[in-house]
């Protein structure tokens, strides 16, 4: 087996005694695409903050991150500056507020390249209007002396994917990037995303509310609620045959685009606060096959299928052929 690029085990942050990441576990293998799935509040973005050291002082975090054998979590600060931006990139869902309004775009990139690759004058330019072209920013040359504000949202979010490929990174973290574009530019970042990711060979991670998009652009898929993969599945499988009854609600949110129009089956109540947190199954109070045993402790994984698991007690584990 291919050793995994980033290697997370037992990821636990709480912000003021307050528990958001109950336990993380997670592998990225070289090259490899991962969806994380789940809603607003799972902590799926709070998870990548933390393995890059983002998160403010007032979170404690517990557990570990490793970037092919080395540490990540408490590093030193000039250690995580060499990772971040450097070996692992992330770009956000609103690139308006994580560019810098009053310097130009081609200054921001340009100074990625300094930061990690050495790169200044004549040859950070260059780099610069090769990544520009890259992403598929038309007129480059005329548009590294602009500012974002005088760019479209979609062409801020090409900004955005060209300064995180600026570090030549192995591993690119996309936090929720369509999220604030309209259907048309959506398709195409995702496009972009597809292509630099065949292109480079980076790995990939796509954390998304949209499980058509994790669909078609990752190979596996893990499911998130209130701090924890509840389910993790290559994904062909997890959408053709969920199997937690989390994931279940969330497909059964989806309209068909085939077949007779039917009534969406939205999930009752919504994801517990931690400070509310109920005991065992967190998902419980939710669920329409809860049981007084869903209650009485944290359900771990069960294997359904190959490379197919799920935290339930009522899955049944997958039969091992005699």
């Amino acid at each position: 087996m291919t050793e995994p690029l980033v290697s997370i085990r037992d990821l636990r942050v709480a912000f003021h005694g307050m528990p958001a990441l109950r336990g993380i576990d997670l592998d990225v293998a070289p090259g490899e695409a991962v969806g994380l799935v789940g809603e607003s509040g799972c902590g799926k973005s709070v998870t990548w903050l933390a393995a890059l050291g983002l998160l403010p002082g007032t979170a404690t975090v517990g557990g570990s991150v490793k970037l092919q054998g080395q540490e990540l979590l408490h590093a030193a600060p000039t250690v995580l500056d060499r990772v971040r931006g450097g070996r692992i990139a992330m770009i956000f869902q609103d690139p308006a507020s994580a560019l810098n309004p009053v310097k130009k775009v081609g200054v921001q990139v340009a100074e990625a390249l300094r930061l990690h690759r050495g790169l200044e004058g004549a040859a950070a330019e260059a780099e610069v209007l090769r990544l520009f072209d890259q992403v598929g920013i038309p007129d480059a040359k005329r548009r590294i002396h602009i500012y974002p504000h005088e760019m479209s949202g979609g062409q801020n979010q090409r900004v955005m994917i060209a300064m995180a490929l600026a570090g030549q990174p192995e591993l690119l973290v996309a936090d929720e990037p369509t999220t604030a574009l309209d259907a048309t530019i959506q398709a195409q970042i995702l496009d972009l995303l597809r292509r630099l990711q065949q292109e480079t060979g980076m790995a990939l991670v796509l954390i998304s509310h949209d499980l058509g998009v994790v669909a078609e652009m990752c190979r596996r898929v893990c499911v998130m609620y209130a701090g924890r993969i509840v389910e993790e599945s290559p994904s062909e499988a997890l959408f053709a045959h969920p199997r937690h009854p989390y994931t279940q609600g969330l497909l059964a949110a989806l309209p068909d685009m085939v077949g007779p129009r039917r009534r969406l089956e939205a999930i009752p109540g919504g994801v517990p606060e931690p400070w509310n947190m109920p005991p065992g199954c967190a998902f419980a109070p939710r669920c329409d096959r809860a049981t007084p045993e869903c209650g009485a402790g944290m359900p771990g994984f069960v294997p359904v299928g190959p490379a197919h698991q799920a935290a339930c007690i009522h899955v049944q584990p997958a039969t091992v052929p005699a």
